[in-house]
């Protein structure tokens, strides 16, 4: 198992969850700020088997908008091993 965590634009956050959640994916939204302007963004948590990594990644590639300031990316992605899953 896989988390993805990505970080994204206040501007991209419905888009890309709605097309995470549309493909199957669960997705937990933190509110968050960061970067050197502090603009709002979202955290995206999202747990994936292994093996659906890259279309997750794909996925939010596609999503977000065009960049609109040079320098300024639209999404930062880390993805982690997960060693227990567990819900309750």
């Amino acid at each position: 198992m896989k988390m993805i965590i990505s970080i994204v634009r206040d501007e991209d956050n419905a888009a890309v969850a709605e097309a995470l959640i549309q493909n199957g994916f669960r997705v937990t939204r933190i509110a968050s700020t960061g970067g050197f302007f502090r603009r709002g963004s979202t955290t995206l948590m999202i747990g994936v088997e292994e093996n659906k990594v890259d279309e997750a990644i794909k996925l939010i590639r596609e999503t977000c908008g065009p960049v609109t300031d040079p320098g300024v990316k639209r999404a930062t992605l880390f993805v982690l091993d997960v060693a227990q899953f567990t819900q309750v």
